[in-house]
């Protein structure tokens, strides 16, 4: 199958991680505004609709770029060869630009300030090391998608990322280009620009460990000897 040309692709990356930003920071502004102060219920809301439009965007969008909308999981697909060092540092910036846009979009959908910083504190061992285990999970799910169930990705990803919501302390951002759009929203989804280097290192090591682990999980017995 002939691969779409890279102009194709990175529209694509740009659209998909602008409407997973609008999905995670708009559904985070009206949940928080329908919650009354109950926190689960809004983060529930917030998970809920996340994994919905993460579903959606796979679907639609992967068999024209990949759906990557995540640095690290761009950079995975690089080191395992499968994407080159030009299409990747390109999938890398449009990812950015997306999320940023996709802030500012549900900014203004709801009526709030365009540019803006967040003020929430998401920092300490137990939130890095949530990150490092989030994106671990999350680069191991899709390439043992890749491998074993290709059309199954869409929803694997969609109900991972919605549960991660609830078993990580961090929330499970696991996308570094998140991290950083995140950072210049001060709603339910934000977080504060200063602990953003460290989310962004943590998620950059979960990558690493699963690229360690997942050639020893899937060798064949003829592989290992």
């Amino acid at each position: 199958m002939t691969q779409p040309p890279l102009r194709a692709r990175l529209i694509a990356e740009t659209l998909g991680t602008t409407f997973l930003l609008i999905g995670v920071v708009g559904s985070g502004i009206m949940a928080d505004r329908l919650a009354q102060g109950n926190d689960a219920v809004a983060l529930l809301a917030n998970a809920i609709a996340t994994g919905c439009i993460l579903h959606v965007l796979i679907t639609t969008l992967g068999p024209v770029s990949g759906a990557h909308f995540n640095p690290a999981v761009t950079l995975a697909f690089r080191i395992k060869r499968e994407i080159g060092t030009r299409d990747a540092c390109a999938y890398t910036t449009v990812q950015i630009i997306g999320a940023v846009l996709g802030v500012w979009l549900a900014h203004l959908m709801f009526d709030l300030p365009l540019l803006q910083f967040s003020v929430t504190a998401r920092s300490g061992p137990a939130q890095w090391l949530s990150e490092a285990i989030a994106t671990f999970g999350l680069v191991f799910v899709i390439f043992a998608g890749v491998r074993h169930r290709p059309d199954t990705v869409p929803t694997l990803v969609a109900l991972y990322i919605t549960g991660a919501y609830w078993f990580t302390s961090s929330t499970s951002f696991a996308n570094p280009a998140v991290t950083l759009a995140r950072a210049m929203t001060d709603t339910f989804a934000g977080i504060n620009p200063a602990n953003v280097p460290m989310f962004i290192l943590a998620q950059l090591c979960g990558t690493g460990l699963a690229l360690l682990l997942l050639p020893h999980l899937w060798k064949s017995a003829a592989e290992q000897k």
